[in-house]
């Protein structure tokens, strides 16, 4: 029985068929894991660089408010009337972003 497990394997074929799963592994990781959360990660970055005044933010405390003023890293929102600076990584969504306004649209009568 021992002389069956000590035999080493014929031909070079057997260290790719080694690594084959474990590669394999690897390649649905990226595909599954890492590349989703990448893709996330840059929507959520876009996100933060595209918040402006008068956008309605929730935080990741839960907190739903208005922003006032943009700095480069801090907001200002109010929050029901209570102003308060808010650091612009801890936004987790902009919600009912106001559409610009279109007046070409309207008709006359």
């Amino acid at each position: 029985m021992l002389n069956v497990i000590m035999q080493a394997s014929p031909g070079g074929a057997g260290v790719i068929q080694n690594f084959l799963p474990i590669l394999l592994i690897g390649i649905i990781f990226y595909f599954l894991l890492i590349r989703p959360q990448n893709q996330r990660m840059k929507a959520h970055k876009n996100m933060l660089s595209e918040i402006s005044r008068g956008d309605v933010i929730v935080t990741n405390g839960g907190l739903v408010g208005k922003v006032k003023k943009v700095t480069d890293d801090e907001l200002n929102v109010d929050f029901n009337g209570t102003e308060i600076k808010v650091v612009r990584t801890m936004i987790a969504d902009v919600r009912n972003k106001p559409a610009p306004a279109n007046d070409t649209g309207k008709k006359k009568k």
